[in-house]
């Protein structure tokens, strides 16, 4: 059975909470993959993907409204609104990145992983070992496990 250790991206590029958002981007980019943890010093504080860069260029969400007895609803909580609304005019990584992402660890089987990849929509997946970012994992990187069917283990 293949491990994530077998075939993770070990000594990830990372950011910092501050980098700002174009240099993430451009980072992305560059080096063609979907995301970058986030460290603030050695502590994972979240992961920045495409898509949440991605959500930058969305609409402006405008809340939907009912009337009940003369009151009015929304069908959008103000929370969510506000949310979206950072993300949208985010400047800093630490705006736009999902904070305490979902972490894998090194011993899982790639089965797992890609049912988790599946089943929550994510791309990208942090690989941590007590409590310390050791690698990440990504979509290609299993897809290329299938198909070489062999271990591989890559650095950033």
């Amino acid at each position: 059975m293949i491990k994530v250790k077998d075939i993770m991206t070990t000594n990830p590029i990372t950011v910092t909470p501050e980098t700002e958002i174009l240099q993430a981007t451009k980072i992305i980019l560059e080096k063609d993959i979907n995301g970058l943890p986030v460290l603030d010093g050695e502590k994972l504080v979240g992961i920045i993907c495409q898509s949440d860069l991605i959500a930058q260029q969305k609409k402006f969400p405008i809340p939907s409204l009912f009337t009940l007895l003369d009151g009015i609803f929304p069908l959008t909580s103000m929370k969510h609104i506000e949310k979206e609304t950072k993300k949208i005019a985010a400047t800093t990584v630490a705006q736009a990145m999902t904070a305490n992402p979902l972490t894998i660890e090194p011993e899982m089987i790639i089965e797992e992983v890609a049912t988790i990849m599946v089943n929550k929509k994510f791309h990208t997946l942090p690989v941590v070992e007590k409590g310390k970012l050791i690698g990440i994992i990504g979509k290609k990187d299993i897809l290329e496990t299938l198909m070489s069917n062999k271990k591989k283990k890559r650095t950033a």
